[in-house]
């Protein structure tokens, strides 16, 4: 009964509600730490994040060989509910009305906005590097089941493994974050790791080994993680105050967007060369345009962090 225009169909209107709700949430950590304890509050919602990435798949597998795929996907959609309780609960039931300006298009300070942004040397370095990262590495983990099939010869289980040691890397990557000292430049995180993650995708396109795959993801899942919190930290701790939620949502569609797009190509490429040939080129393109990303990025000059402290207690 499932054909793959549902599948696009689904796939669409999750994006849509992942493009409303995610940069809402994004914005939310400036306001309720102060600006110094910005990366460490992204570096630890982006641990949970990958936790999710751990337990899901197990859970997953369990659930599959035990009911089935159908009853799993039922399982996943009633596990919604408390969550969708708690926010109904915790949401405010009034909205303060902002005070009434004079009617602009649309479209003025949305543009405006943009270009706001996008002048900033710092602001749209973090963007290209996130975008870049999505158009060229992010396909790793897209088609890592295509990898493990045709490549390995594996199966769902081989598959799990992978992505297991994706989140994995993820999380632990994300909790070394946590670690890291407020004084150092999220730019030289964020590129330094970016290139490590070209690297990498490399060497996995060249590996022959099954059991090297969830190795090299797992350093892929910390590179990606470290380097796109990092180039967020950035974004959300010198976005000015009135452009902050412009500024996480760029980010968001830098990230999302550049995945999109870099899913569709290297599928176009794999279809031409094959799966590994076209992780290479992949990795190839992802390394140089990230080393000239980082020179431009890390030369021009870096603003204080933005007055953007959270409500008194």
């Amino acid at each position: 009964m499932i054909h793959p225009w549902m599948i696009i169909a689904f796939s669409l209107i999750v994006g849509l509600t992942d493009a409303l709700s995610m940069p809402s949430f994004q914005s939310i950590v400036p306001s309720i730490v102060t600006r110094e304890q910005v990366g460490r509050a992204l570096a630890l919602n982006s641990t949970q994040f990958n936790l999710s990435r751990i337990i899901g798949p197990a859970i997953a597998g369990v659930l599959i060989s035990a009911i089935g795929i159908t009853a799993c996907f039922a399982v996943n959609a009633a596990s919604y509910v408390p969550f969708v309780g708690v926010a109904l609960w915790i949401l405010p039931r009034r909205i303060p009305q902002a005070p009434q300006k004079e009617a602009l298009p649309l479209h003025r300070p949305l543009v405006q906005g943009v270009r706001e942004i996008v002048h900033q040397p710092h602001l749209r370095g973090a963007l290209l590097t996130v975008f870049t990262t999505g158009l060229f590495c992010a396909p790793l983990v897209t088609f890592s089941p295509v990898l493990v099939q045709a490549v390995f010869h594996g199966g769902s289980s081989h598959f799990s493994a992978a992505l297991v040691a994706f989140g994995t890397g993820g999380l632990l990557g994300g909790a070394g974050l946590l670690g890291v000292p407020t004084e150092v430049d999220p730019r030289r995180l964020s590129s330094a790791f970016a290139l490590a993650l070209a690297a990498i995708l490399v060497v996995t396109a060249l590996n022959p080994w099954s059991l090297g795959l969830p190795a090299l993801l797992f350093l892929a899942g910390a590179s990606m993680t470290i380097s796109n919190t990092a180039a967020n930290t950035l974004v959300q701790s010198t976005a000015v105050p009135h452009l902050l939620g412009r500024s996480v949502s760029l980010y968001m569609l830098a990230i999302r967007g550049g995945s999109a797009i870099g899913a569709l190509l290297t599928g176009m490429t794999i279809g031409r060369l094959g799966v590994q040939h076209a992780l290479l080129l992949d990795g190839v393109v992802a390394a140089v345009a990230h080393a000239g990303l980082a020179r431009n990025w890390l030369s021009a000059p870096l603003p204080k962090p933005s007055a953007i402290q959270p409500p008194a207690a």
